[in-house]
């Protein structure tokens, strides 16, 4: 499984997570549990509709999200941040 970074993921990786060293931890440690097990409920991981069908989610912590698309063996990170800042 490759995982790539979308321009606007990385934008806001350094401006919303970095600056929170917390929940850039919660942030690593969540991906390694996407990576072995996307299935696990403690990422709430679910399919998006309307604007973004086709694209999923799952959560870094209460209100952090990761906005990704799957195509095959590669892992298409969109973007992240807060509920309202994704979505």
């Amino acid at each position: 499984m490759t995982i790539d970074y979308h321009r606007r993921f990385l934008k806001h990786f350094k401006q919303r997570i970095l600056p929170r060293p917390s929940v850039d931890r919660q942030f690593k440690k969540r991906l390694q549990l996407f990576l072995v097990d996307r299935t696990d409920s403690i990422l709430a991981d679910h399919a998006l509709h309307g604007d973004m069908e086709g694209k999923r989610s799952f959560s870094i912590n209460g209100d952090i999200r990761v906005i990704y698309r799957m195509n095959g063996e590669t892992i298409l990170f969109y973007d992240i941040g807060t509920h309202n800042q994704v979505y």
